[in-house]
């Protein structure tokens, strides 16, 4: 596990418990775990992409952060589960995926306000 250092405004923002994830983890991602013990996710890429993401059989919501490649917001959304397609606006470098749980719930209010 690691820990992702995302640039917020002037600040810094730190998300700790990170999991980096291969090529093959990519095509899986949150999908199949439970929400209480699942990690963040980094999911990295060497070139900008447009990738999109689903949230097919992950019951439970998350967040989604996409970076550019000095780790700014480019950005941010809480996806709901089932959701079949959601992409952004812009190229990515990487993308976070943080569960709405308890170990996260204060970073993401951070990011969102109270859930």
């Amino acid at each position: 596990m690691m820990q992702v250092i995302i640039k917020k405004g002037a600040g810094e923002f730190k998300i700790n418990n990170v999991k980096r994830l291969s090529e093959f983890e990519k095509g899986i991602g949150l999908m199949f775990h439970s929400r209480e013990k699942c990690p963040a996710m980094l999911f990295e890429f060497s070139e900008p992409t447009r990738l999109r993401i689903h949230s097919i059989f992950v019951f439970f919501r998350f967040v989604g952060i996409w970076l550019d490649d000095k780790n700014r917001i480019i950005e941010k959304k809480i996806v709901k589960p089932f959701r079949i397609c959601l992409r952004p606006r812009k190229p990515f470098y990487k993308l976070v995926e943080i569960p709405v749980n308890e170990f996260y719930k204060t970073k993401i209010e951070s990011l969102f306000g109270k859930m």
